[in-house]
């Protein structure tokens, strides 16, 4: 909605001279196959005012040089709906390394698909050569795909139709022409992104089985353009969900990244987990959710979600130490439950020998980088000391530094189950919220509390044996 409000502010305030028309798009089709429109200066919106600076000294430079020079996908497509492009990413009909001639400033990366990184300070732009169709005669040595259809390598160049092919969905597949300022937009793809419709280009099964990761990616996008997934592009995401298990952990721990950190975290979970793509990232906390799908792991999984977006919106910083901790907790709880039955070990020993147990089990479909797994552990250990510090040794659990993390953490557990532990988390909110002065009190109180308790229990359990010896002496 807010989109196409958009869309229609800028038409109805765009000067009447360079107001589109449909005449001057040109319609015609490609060397590929795929249709092609070529729309003019005056017939779109984008502006070289809200390309980065850097992205244009790219296209100016390769331009310069006798090569094509086009700012493609994401960054066209969202200009022309009127928000801010993340990144600026440019392709051409440069090898990568002519273009490491052309930049002092590049770097050559990746193996499945080699790219050129222009790096300007923080700022890199992305540079990619033409990607062309894969023939007889490749070699291994650029292009490979698996039994599954799955592709290895794939540094096999063409030009801008054969890449325009390649390309995942129409919407993606939009040219900004740095030459004379048009769009070449294949595929239908302008019309797919004023209708709100995300179709893959291609039969869809093969591109999934090319790279299952399209199968996120439709997710992701439709979320966050607010667009409809096509019905053939959808239809087999459920049956291949599956191949996601083969992707490199590596590679998934990036797309979690963009699924759940970028204010749709709600919206992309619910979506997983209709085309069923949840349970290949996450297979252990799909187990808890399984067992009961209105129990504490799945009311946890929303709060989570809930919790993440508010922060995006309110600008305030989110960690994947504190997100995969509260995720994985309720897994951590159920295998913990299992060694003790199984060892014989105490609850707290148990829930130290499954916090390993849990953590590379996950890292098996998702790696999660050591910086964050660990203080991942640090809050999941915390959470045992909670309702053992509820009076004055509380003073210094708040010393610890993953202490506000972990009291997070305890807030969701308790709206999540209720009971006993909402008098916990009440106590320790009353806690923290409090001054020093009053902090102070609610521990001495808390403290004298826990005396009587420990002095009746006492009683109780020594009153029979010490009576017996009574009657024994006589007294």
């Amino acid at each position: 909605m807010f989109r196409r409000i958009s869309q229609f502010c800028k038409q109805l305030f765009v000067d009447p001279s360079v107001a589109p028309t449909v005449e001057a798009v040109s319609q015609t089709e490609s060397g590929s196959g795929l249709s092609l429109s070529v729309v003019p200066r005056n017939a779109h919106t984008i502006s070289r005012k809200s390309i980065s600076e850097n992205a244009l000294k790219v296209l100016y430079r390769l331009n310069k040089a006798g090569y094509q020079a086009y700012l493609v996908g994401g960054g066209v497509r969202d200009l022309l709906l009127g928000m801010e492009p993340k990144d600026f990413d440019v392709v051409t009909n440069a090898t990568p390394e002519d273009i490491k001639k052309l930049f002092r400033n590049c770097r050559i990366v990746g193996r499945r698909f080699r790219l050129a990184h222009i790096v300007f300070g923080r700022d890199v732009i992305e540079v990619a050569t033409f990607r062309g169709h894969h023939g007889e005669e490749d070699g291994d040595k650029i292009s490979k795909a698996n039994a599954e259809g799955r592709l290895l390598r794939d540094n096999v160049y063409g030009d801008i139709d054969e890449d325009a092919e390649r390309r995942d969905f129409t919407v993606n597949a939009l040219y900004y022409d740095i030459a004379d300022y048009s769009i070449r937009s294949y595929g239908g793809g302008m019309e797919d992104l004023n209708d709100g419709v995300l179709r893959l280009i291609g039969d869809p099964e093969t591109r999934y089985r090319e790279d299952p990761v399209r199968m996120i990616r439709a997710v992701r996008f439709a979320t966050k353009l607010g667009m409809r997934i096509e019905d053939a592009t959808a239809a087999p995401i459920r049956t291949l969900a599956p191949l996601l298990r083969d992707i490199p952990a590596a590679r998934m721990y990036e797309e979690v990244l963009k699924l759940f950190f970028a204010g749709k975290a709600q919206a992309n979970y619910q979506m997983m987990q209709d085309y069923q793509l949840f349970e290949p990232l996450f297979p252990l906390l799909q187990n808890s959710i399984n067992e009961s799908t209105k129990g504490p792991a799945a009311r946890m999984v929303q709060l989570v979600m809930r919790n993440t977006d508010l922060r995006v919106l309110e600008d305030k910083p989110v960690t994947p130490a504190f997100f995969y901790a509260a995720l994985l907790w309720y897994p951590l709880r159920a295998r913990a439950e299992e060694i003790a039955l199984e060892s014989g070990l105490g609850i707290y020993d148990a829930y130290f020998a499954a916090m390993g147990d849990v953590m590379e089990q996950q890292c098996q479909t998702i790696s999660i980088p050591r910086r964050f797994s660990t203080p991942a552990k640090d809050i999941w250990q915390l959470q045992m000391r909670f309702e053992r510090s509820m009076g004055t040794r509380a003073f210094k659990l708040m010393e610890n530094p993953k202490f506000r993390a972990a009291y997070d953490l305890l807030l969701l557990r308790a709206e999540a189950e209720g009971g006993p532990l909402a008098k916990t988390a009440a106590w320790w909110q009353r806690f923290v919220e409090a001054d020093e002065e009053e902090r102070g009190d609610i521990a001495r109180a808390s403290n004298k509390g826990a005396g009587k308790n420990r002095k009746s229990r006492v009683r109780r359990r020594r009153g029979p044996s010490e009576g017996g010896q009574q009657a024994a002496s006589g007294e």
